[in-house]
């Protein structure tokens, strides 16, 4: 497979979350750049979006899976037209994370053309960016899926680092409820608006502020809370008698949405209540696992230089596979610019991923056959 060019490929087809037509269009791209090898294609559909499921074997107990998706955040025109310039490819996606399903592609295609003794599958979605909805009506329908390994390439953003854990996103809505008044007698109204910005006071003392123009916290390890959205009033002159907000929490695996409520309650002040939208889990990895100690010894060897392991706030879909007991490795190319303008992957890096994989897949082969 012609690693660059496909990469090139999947980031012109414009697969912007919710864009079916262009997603469709980049399911059967995939479909035909497999469609010399004996490799089985699914187009699964849900009701969300769809997700392209591939696998050398009828079975849907895997040794190995590789996770990814191929929607993009959206994005200029030009940045469907990818540019390379300095060792350095630009356009949305090359980073997240199209870079990485075209690399999972192509270990599909070694694995099935080398005829590897490994149950092997992909599973890339269509709906990431916003929920992974599709994910989920996925696993609903296949509860019995399981894998002993995950490669998770969704973590991006430096080739020198292994992900060892992920927070949890929780996502909750505050809602406040007041009284309509006008505006110049605001004694006669409860002001919706103030009583959501009480609650936020309230919230933002168990959870404090961090920003970049502040002193940046040394371990950054705990829970954290972002003013993700926040809407109230109609207009100038009358007192809002409804707002809304919602909120994006990651916590650590030392906490717990249980906990979360908890804070949250002592936080409410009278007419606001909240709702928790969405709720996962973080995915935590023993840093001495076998089979991870196995890949980072071959990413080494491959780069020539030492991995280290790190920790990351953002969530990833590989946490359905790691409450089955899967052994997930979280790792990814260097690159910058994730959802910006100016997002771009280094090349090197990509095809080191891919030559990672590869040696790593093939162990895994020689140990099932030993």
């Amino acid at each position: 497979m012609d690693l660059l060019k496909t990469i090139q490929d999947l980031i012109k087809i414009r697969t912007v979350t919710g864009n079916k037509q262009e997603i469709k269009h980049a399911a059967e791209y995939i479909k035909n750049t497999l469609s010399h090898t004996d490799t089985i294609v699914e187009i699964f559909q849900t009701t969300a979006s769809p997700v392209i499921f591939l696998r050398n074997t009828d079975s849907i107990d895997f040794d190995v899976v590789i996770l990814g998706h191929i929607d993009v955040v959206p994005a200029p025109d030009d940045m469907f037209e990818p540019k390379i310039k300095d060792g350095k490819m630009y356009g949305r996606g090359t980073l997240d994370m199209k870079s990485f399903a075209a690399v999972a592609l192509n270990s599909m295609e070694y694995v099935v053309t080398h005829k590897l003794p490994i149950k092997f599958g992909v599973i890339l979605s269509t709906d990431e960016e916003q929920g992974s909805l599709s994910t989920e009506s996925f696993m609903d329908a296949y509860p019995n899926i399981s894998a002993r390994i995950v490669l998770d390439n969704d973590v991006g953003g430096d080739i020198t680092k292994i992900v060892s854990k992920c927070k949890n996103p929780v996502f909750v809505k505050l809602i406040s409820t007041g009284k309509e008044a006008h505006g110049s007698t605001p004694w006669d109204g409860i002001d919706a608006n103030e009583l959501l910005m009480k609650t936020w006071q309230n919230i933002r003392k168990i959870y404090p502020y961090y920003s970049a123009d502040l002193p940046q916290p040394q371990n950054k390890w705990f829970d954290t809370v972002h003013f993700a959205t926040i809407s109230g009033g109609l207009v100038s002159n009358i007192i809002s008698n409804h707002a809304e907000a919602l909120l994006d929490f990651r916590l650590t695996e030392n906490s717990s949405v249980e906990n979360l409520e908890n804070n949250l309650q002592k936080c409410m002040e009278k007419g606001v209540s909240y709702q928790i939208v969405s709720a996962s889990t973080p995915v935590v990895m023993s840093e001495d696992d076998p089979d991870i100690l196995d890949y980072k010894r071959f990413a080494e060897n491959i780069m020539g230089k030492p991995i280290e392991f790190e920790h990351i706030g953002g969530a990833t879909d590989s946490r359905s596979f790691a409450v089955k007991g899967s052994t997930v490795i979280m790792h990814s190319g260097t690159g910058e610019g994730m959802h910006a303008t100016g997002e771009y992957v280094n090349i090197e890096s990509v095809k080191q991923i891919a030559d990672i994989q590869i040696k790593f897949l093939e162990h895994l082969a020689r140990k099932h056959t030993s």
